[in-house]
């Protein structure tokens, strides 16, 4: 019998990890309660209407379906937490009319894996801000992201800035249908530059020209003056550049900045700025995140928001090791006269073992063991 066997990029986690995980989680939250956000839980399964908007393809294709027996309407599991707060912003703190400031922390599931080493359970891990379209709003959010990973001991971080302003100011100004503007967008979220090229033939210059510069708009903060230079004069894309240079200023120091005008793989709600986090050993963005102002609009109320997550599981093979402080190993035959000695010690803190087996200290986890003595009970070392 192969009862075991888990679907292909599922995984379980196992303890010493899993505690590490759990650990890592904690610190994010602490660190994001610290500076002001506050922790929601919304549900793992709810509504395919709520969980996805109109048009937004990448979602659907990660999202599990199901029917509700009790409802008869179509019930997704959740592939990404960011669209449930948006609802919880717009809908159930509709009273709150100044800066909400939302994180959380919980699985989500994916129909198909992001990537070949990727899991369909990530552990997504988020922060986002409601209520204030200014540039330190996005600036507040990636230095927290930036500390959430630095926290966890990632090292060498790069940080990757775009903005999905500036492609669709081309587009609009070409007068793209949704359907070619979808069909480059896709083609520049996969950097495949040659169906780019293809895609933007027909169009009448400065467009093409400028869809084709996309391509190779990349790199340290030079970019933003080869953009200005190659790329038509137009409101929305001054206002990126100029906005790209203002963060890409103020970030200095937190990261190595670059800048990527293709930068287009966030997801189909981001409205404005896009950023992910990079570092030497991982070959995908580590975070990512951006602006998706009024997201909240289907649900009532429109509002700017910026935001980033990340995937927790990404993260194992360097989240730091377990407490060093080991256990205290306390032998069944004296339970249960220790039982008070035993809770009292838990409550200070301490992880208590009982050994059923007599099993060595390596096994249990142990350096001390709890001994009868004539004045109570004591902890001496254990080897």
């Amino acid at each position: 019998m192969r009862n075991w066997l888990l679907p292909e990029h599922i995984a379980d986690i196992l303890p010493a990890t899993a505690r590490q995980v759990e650990s890592a989680k904690s610190a994010m939250l602490d660190l994001f309660r610290c500076a002001g956000y506050e922790l929601v839980s919304p549900p793992l399964i709810e509504y395919v209407d709520s969980l996805l908007s109109e048009g937004d393809d990448a979602l659907d294709l990660k999202t599990f379906k199901l029917v509700d027996q009790l409802s008869g309407r179509q019930l997704g599991l959740r592939a990404d937490i960011t669209p449930q707060v948006a609802r919880i912003d717009a809908h159930l703190l509709s009273g709150r009319r100044g800066v909400t400031r939302l994180c959380y922390a919980g699985s989500v599931v994916h129909a198909l894996p992001a990537g070949l080493m990727s899991s369909r359970e990530p552990l997504q891990v988020g922060a986002e801000l409601y209520g204030y379209a200014g540039i330190e709003a996005d600036e507040e959010i990636i230095a927290l992201m930036l500390e959430a990973l630095t926290q966890v001991g990632v090292q060498g971080l790069r940080l990757d800035l775009g903005h999905v302003g500036i492609f669709r100011a081309i587009a609009t100004a070409a007068g793209l249908s949704h359907a070619a503007t979808r069909e480059l967008f896709l083609a520049l979220q996969g950097k495949d530059v040659g169906a780019v090229h293809d895609l933007a033939a027909t169009l009448a210059e400065p467009y093409r020209g400028a869809m084709i510069a996309l391509t190779e708009l990349y790199g340290p903060v030079d970019v933003l003056e080869r953009a200005r230079a190659v790329l038509p004069a137009l409101p929305g894309i001054d206002a990126a550049l100029n906005q790209l240079a203002a963060l890409g200023e103020a970030l200095k120091g937190q990261a190595e900045v670059g800048f990527d005008l293709a930068e287009l793989r966030g997801d189909d709600y981001h409205t404005g700025l896009v950023f992910a986090a990079y570092a030497p050993g991982w070959s995908e963005a580590l975070a990512r995140g951006g602006r998706y102002d009024n997201v909240g609009e289907r649900f009532g109320r429109a509002r700017p928001a910026t935001g980033f997550s990340l995937d927790l599981r990404d993260l194992i093979r360097i989240l730091p090791e377990r407490d060093s402080v080991r256990g205290i190993r306390v032998a069944a035959q004296h339970l249960p006269q220790a039982a008070e000695e035993i809770a009292r010690l838990r409550a200070a803190g301490e992880v208590v073992l009982i050994d059923y087996l007599g099993e060595s200290a390596e096994a249990l986890y142990c350096d001390r063991e709890l001994l009868p003595a004539d004045s109570g009970w004591l902890v001496v070392a254990f080897h």
